[in-house]
């Protein structure tokens, strides 16, 4: 093995069971996505080259961790009274966590379930997961319940020597059952974070998922995640970005029967040298289904943010009903944003519309604030929170649209800019 991929080489040689070796050959074949890749134009992996990745130690600083932990659920008071699924580096930690009473829980390191929807033989990142994954969640929504609320809180701990974890969650929300799902990202160190979530949405469910992904400076995240979605059932999901050197949010939901709704919306705030990639493919392959995407950048620095969203309508799905907007805030000259939003049409009874759009703070705007008495910084910081508020407005949950806008708050507290 070559490239990137050779610094997960000892542990890629040592793998048992047919899943697994079939995942290590579909990784040596085709070995990691670079931007030959059509899927991975605008993203380079070179980061991961930097620096060899370990496996996590088998203990950790429980300090670190409570210090982490209580970070994410001072971001908003309701937060410490919920229902929470901890992992760290990947491995669930049963002393963090409060389970939840009214959902089914196991855990991949006991049952290992590798889900029916990815496909490593196609993603070289789902079958580095697969050859990899030491545990996940696995989740079920029983029928007919409302599961009220779940954390699903992974920390990444690393200490002087960089790590790499892989974890697997399976969610299955079943027939007129509801979920809120909130997932939070978070760490410290230096360590390379590649989750794959398989998600089923059965008929009549509905799955409110919203991700805050807060991963530490030095860290790279790359999380891909599927969803299949039944007869009048919705999966309403949002992604928050605002960490990691280099992150990307991968989504695959499929519409597979009538009537049902998928929202893939999300925000990222970036600075410095980050990367954050939003991509998305929603494929409608029923008829009378409807699809939602808006996601808004703000972009300081040399940041640089990517979005790649494609909706796939399939000759069958008549009455499709597809919106798609990227819209990004360009902070400084030396920001970025590439966006590269898709329509793939086979039928021909449908109503889809995309659009891109990319600007810097309105003059006007800024004036009339300043001439109000308003100092320069905070009017900044007026327009910037209206901007992504509009989006964080499209969380349909309270509790998480109120947790998203906390944890914004804190981190650019009286910024005008992104430091």
């Amino acid at each position: 093995m070559s490239g990137p991929l050779a610094l997960f080489a000892n542990r890629l040689n040592t793998l048992a069971g047919p899943e697994r070796q079939a995942a290590a050959g579909a990784l040596a074949r085709t070995g990691l996505p670079d931007r030959k890749s059509e899927a991975w134009h605008y993203t380079a992996l070179r980061a991961l080259g930097k620096q060899d990745y370990a496996a996590p130690p088998a203990q950790v600083d429980d300090g670190a961790v409570r210090t982490l932990l209580d970070g994410v659920l001072r971001a908003h008071p309701a937060m410490a009274g919920l229902p929470r699924v901890v992992f760290v580096n990947g491995r669930y930690a049963p002393a963090f966590s409060a389970l939840p009473d009214d959902v089914d829980l196991a855990f991949f390191a006991q049952e290992p379930r590798f889900g029916l929807q990815a496909a490593p033989d196609r993603d070289p990142l789902v079958a580095l997961n697969t050859a990899l994954a030491e545990d996940g969640l696995y989740l079920r929504g029983p029928a007919g319940v409302d599961g009220g609320h779940v954390m699903l809180v992974s920390l990444g701990v690393a200490g002087a020597e960089p790590v790499s974890f892989h974890p697997r969650h399976t969610m299955v929300v079943e027939k007129e059952a509801h979920l809120r799902l909130i997932c939070v990202q978070a760490g410290q160190g230096a360590y390379f974070h590649n989750p794959v979530t398989d998600i089923v949405v059965e008929d009549g469910a509905r799955l409110e998922h919203v991700t805050v992904q807060t991963e530490a400076a030095q860290a790279i995240s790359l999380g891909t995640l599927y969803a299949h979605v039944g007869h009048q059932s919705v999966y309403d999901s949002f992604v928050l970005g605002l960490g990691g050197q280099l992150a990307r949010h991968e989504v695959h939901a499929r519409l597979g029967a009538t009537r049902g709704v998928v929202h893939v919306n999300g925000a990222q705030r970036l600075a410095g040298q980050q990367v954050g990639d939003i991509t998305s493919v929603i494929t409608h392959a029923a008829s009378d289904c409807t699809s939602r995407q808006t996601v808004r950048n703000v972009l300081d620095g040399h940041a640089r943010g990517v979005f790649q969203g494609k909706v796939l309508v399939e000759r069958v799905a008549q009455k499709t009903d597809g919106y798609q907007m990227n819209q990004a805030l360009l902070l400084s000259a030396d920001a970025e944003i590439d966006a590269k939003p898709e329509l793939e049409i086979y039928a021909d009874d449908v109503r889809c519309s995309h659009g891109a759009t990319v600007g810097a703070l309105d003059d006007e705007q800024l004036f009339y604030l300043r001439s109000r008495g308003i100092p320069e910084h905070e009017a900044r910081q007026i327009l910037i929170d209206a901007f992504l508020d509009e989006t964080i407005a499209l969380v349909t949950d309270a509790t998480a649209q109120t947790f998203c806008r906390a944890v914004l708050a804190a981190r650019f507290a009286g910024k005008g800019d992104v430091a």
